[in-house]
């Protein structure tokens, strides 16, 4: 008698069926289905030993159920998104879920480089300065209404310009008579130092620091030669057409101060009442 040949499971005999070996026993192939194929997530059924499985984060499927989720477009071969368990083929998810380039209206698809800025999307070539329409990228830029502009075009179109040099100031400077000066271009008239900063005073509305004001414009103190600027709440005193500083205005002779009390002329001299009646 010839030995039997069973399927393990149901126990129906294997000769002249097909059958599958798995774990060194036989199996019919009904009983192998049942057994050991997976379920298709989509249509519930068995996957057939036969048949073309897929299988997705621990789900499987038919060949024929692995499909877009809105157009029903096969994912067997396609590149394909997940959302919220839904299987989307890329085409569906960007119209449904990507943004658009608000330049060309086209969709951002996943995965490029792209731009956002105040609620807007960009492809990265699409994001261009208003003015010379080359693309901004990673570099630094201002808005301007609905435009945007690289900071070069900006300074050239709207930034002020210094009224020495003529240059755009990009930032910072100074007014003087409501006109913008670069810092640096901020000098004084005669020595070139800059004023940002400094105390200055000018003449015929050009600027000079005080120290080439004093020696260029400023009288001179009849007892110490030097400028009367007035600048820094300095006190002066003026009879006809001489001048002091208040701590230069003494007694020619003794040398007291005379700010304030009676004094004579005597020729070039000044002298208080006492040296003036001991003449």
């Amino acid at each position: 008698m010839a030995d039997r040949f069973d399927c393990d499971n149901c126990k129906e005999s294997l000769y002249g069926r097909k059958y599958i070996q798995s774990d060194d026993n036989p199996y019919c192939i009904p009983c192998y289905d049942s057994l050991f194929s997976n379920t298709c997530d989509e249509c519930k059924e068995l996957i057939g030993h036969d048949a073309r499985e897929l299988f997705y984060e621990d789900r499987h499927y038919h060949e024929h159920c692995f499909r877009c989720f809105r157009c029903d477009r096969s994912l067997a071969d396609e590149p394909f998104t997940s959302q919220d368990d839904a299987l989307l083929c890329n085409d569906c998810y960007c119209n449904e879920f990507s943004s658009k380039c608000v330049a060309c209206d086209k969709i951002v698809m996943p995965g490029t480089r792209k731009l956002e800025y105040a609620g807007s999307t960009w492809h990265e070539g699409c994001f261009i300065c208003h003015s010379c329409e080359q693309p901004i990228g990673s570099k630094s830029f201002i808005p301007d209404k609905e435009d945007h502009y690289c900071v070069p075009c900006y300074e050239e179109k709207f930034a002020p310009r210094c009224t020495r040099c003529k240059k755009a100031l990009a930032k910072g400077g100074v007014t003087y008579r409501d006109e913008p000066w670069h810092k640096e271009c901020f000098v004084c008239t005669n020595c070139k130092t800059q004023l940002a900063g400094q105390h200055f005073t000018s003449r015929d509305d050009s600027p000079y620091c005080l120290k080439c004001f004093g020696s260029l414009y400023a009288k001179k103190c009849e007892a110490c030669s030097k400028p009367i600027t007035g600048f820094g709440g300095g006190k002066y005193i003026s009879f006809e057409d001489r001048q002091w500083h208040q701590p230069c205005f003494t007694c020619s002779q003794c040398s007291i101060s005379l700010v304030g009390a009676g004094f004579f002329p005597d020729g070039d001299r000044i002298l208080c009442r006492d040296c003036h009646s001991n003449l």
